[in-house]
């Protein structure tokens, strides 16, 4: 069998995605970071109010599970985001494990003021490709909306906190349609330049496919180095992994995921949510990728967590697990 397969006229070298190399021998450039997003990016959209308890067990036992990066809340207005109304109580009642970030979003200098007092020692900003999008989602244009995080990454550096960047609508939006790459890379350099330690390039409503994912990552890479990006798939029409796939080709090493594949977009109709980060971590497990999770104890916290909110997981590999036994069929 051969290593190369042509697709849409393009040779595509699967050996450069991974090249063959046994588990142990895998360096830094075969693994993968997973930034897990179900606390906040999950939660926010689901429509049974959690109490803080719950979300408090869900990410300490996302703790326990070998992942390094979990998105603990959002320093929003509980008015538009009930879920995260209790976004103090939350951070300051995680179990905080050394060597685990726990970033909080903060779409403004009050938000970043209050996740501050609450202990946050990572935050997020979130921006948009589209002007459409941004116009509903936060009544600015997209450049307006990157204005705004000025104060907020001004206070970041001078308290010493790393600040994450989103960027929303990366290949289509549920208003303006297909959004140019150009577009994006305008965003992704302003957050780059802004000081963002990383940029999370985000398909929200699920419409990319890995020959749109090409396109817009053929002229992002070229204006932000790969090692500073991140993909934010969801998989409203079954693309999810294929356009995670995608990215590695670029030489993106870090993927948000959300355990069982909570959440979902409220713009875009039948969205089915985000990646399955345990889906996600399967792929990569069997790709000979290094994430240092273990994927039967992530199977565990996505079942206690859909059991609380009253809904069958969305990950097709946790609905398939079949316990440790399954590991040597």
């Amino acid at each position: 069998m051969h290593a190369a397969r042509y697709v849409a006229g393009r040779c595509l070298n699967l050996t450069s995605i991974v090249p063959r190399r046994t588990a142990s021998s895998l360096n830094d450039n075969y693994s993968v970071r997973i930034v897990e997003v179900g606390p906040r990016d999950g939660l926010q959209n689901e429509q049974k109010l959690l109490p803080a308890e719950v979300k408090i067990e869900l990410i300490d036992r996302l703790s326990e599970t070998g992942l390094r990066s979990i998105e603990a809340t959002s320093f929003v207005s509980a008015k538009w985001v009930p879920q995260m109304g209790d976004n103090a109580a939350v951070l300051r009642g995680i179990r905080k494990v050394p060597g685990i970030s726990y970033p909080v979003l903060t779409p403004n200098l009050k938000g970043f003021e209050s996740a501050l007092a609450a202990g946050a020692e990572e935050v997020a900003v979130f921006g948009a490709a589209s002007d459409a999008f941004s116009l509903k989602n936060v009544n600015c244009t997209a450049s307006e909306a990157i204005d705004r995080f000025g104060p907020v990454l001004a206070a970041a550096k001078q308290h010493g906190v790393r600040v994450r960047g989103y960027v929303s609508t990366i290949v289509g939006c549920p208003y303006q349609g297909a959004i140019a790459p150009s577009a994006v890379v305008k965003v992704v350099e302003a957050l780059h330049d802004m000081g963002c330690y990383e940029i999370s390039l985000g398909d929200t409503i699920g419409v990319g496919t890995p020959g749109t994912m090409r396109k817009m990552l053929d002229e992002v890479t070229r204006a932000v180095p790969a090692q500073q990006l991140a993909v934010h798939c969801h998989d409203t029409y079954g693309q999810a992994l294929p356009n995670i796939l995608t990215s590695l080709e670029y030489g993106i090493r870090v993927v948000d995921a959300s355990v069982s594949g909570l959440g979902g977009c409220p713009y875009a109709r039948g969205a089915s949510g985000n990646a399955a980060t345990e889906d996600v971590i399967y792929m990569l497990h069997g790709m000979g990728m290094s994430t240092g999770v273990d994927l039967e104890k992530l199977i565990g916290v996505g079942r206690y967590i859909c059991e609380e909110l009253g809904k069958p997981s969305e990950s097709k590999v946790n609905r398939a697990w079949k316990g440790a036994s399954a590991k040597k069929s």
